[in-house]
């Protein structure tokens, strides 16, 4: 039996398994300072506050957004995890309101490195992360890099964080562009939503989307869709000074109010679209058949 066959049978004794898989939302953006860390906080807390049980995974190897933001240090990482021997729940540290929160550390970015034995543990122990969790946000890198593009391409949904600089759009468009070309990406199994930040006045968000969205459907045949803008607000910078999620600090924010309107809008498309959850043994699992 050949390395790639006894991943299938991994994957399929855990998707055989009687505990529903976690929705996996893979949150990104072209550039940095766009506020996409951010935006995978808010968005993490106004699950919370629909009930959702939620865990990020920081992605973002070594810039450890995160943690910073959420005022926490974590003890262990997905490093210790592959090679050090911790199991999934004691790699989690607890944020706000109960947010669970993984450290990527290095830990992803070498997966080609990984033995048959190391896959073998980390697939089985983040399939565990579908029991403790309904939502897992992966809150990727800034950019194109490879690792960014690996999380892409095994994304069943993917949020855009879009800014109306014109640099934010043409990297947005770089970054759409990339994955479209990706030998793995399948337009059919993937869903993008666009999300607009730091929007200077109400209805800005849809106009941008409409301009990018028109390039996007003209040369990359990629479909797109428009899940709702955050206004620039300085409540919302004010809670990041203080390293607390807006949504938290200040409820009725403008900024906090919009996100609870995207995460309503993620609940609602769920249950209207049945949104097929792939799970995270499923998310994994395509790492490694790309690099078997």
């Amino acid at each position: 039996m050949d390395q790639a066959e006894q991943l299938r049978n991994i994957i399929k004794a855990n998707n055989h398994a009687s505990r529903p898989a976690a929705r996996v939302l893979t949150v990104t953006s072209g550039k940095g300072g766009v506020g996409k860390s951010n935006t995978s906080i808010n968005l993490a807390i106004q699950f919370r506050k629909m009930g959702q049980r939620v865990i990020i995974l920081d992605a973002d190897f070594g810039l450890a957004n995160i943690e910073i933001m959420f005022g926490a240090l974590p003890k262990y990482n997905l490093s210790d995890l592959i090679y050090e021997g911790k199991n999934i729940k004691e790699i989690i540290t607890k944020g706000p309101m109960g947010v669970g929160f993984i450290s990527g550390g290095s830990g992803v970015a070498g997966l080609s490195n990984l033995t048959q034995d190391n896959i073998h543990c980390i697939v089985q122990s983040l399939a565990e992360l579908d029991s403790l969790a309904d939502v897992v946000i992966v809150d990727t890198g800034a950019g194109i890099s490879d690792a960014v593009m690996e999380f892409l391409v095994a994304s069943g949904e993917i949020l855009l964080v879009t800014t109306p600089e014109p640099t934010s759009i043409t990297d947005s468009y770089s970054l759409l562009k990339a994955l479209s070309r990706h030998p793995r990406y399948s337009r059919e199994d993937t869903k993008i939503k666009m999300v607009a930040n730091k929007v200077q006045k109400k209805g800005d968000g849809a106009e941008l989307y409409k301009k990018l969205n028109v390039v996007v459907e003209k040369y990359l045949e990629t479909p797109m869709e428009y899940l709702g803008e955050v206004p620039e607000d300085s409540q919302l910078m004010k809670a990041v000074m203080q390293q607390k999620p807006v949504s938290m600090e200040d409820p009725y924010a403008k900024s906090a109010l919009a996100y609870k309107e995207i995460v309503t809008k993620l609940v609602n498309k769920e249950i209207t679209e049945t949104v097929k959850r792939r799970g995270m043994a499923a998310f994994f699992s395509h790492f490694f058949n790309g690099k078997r």
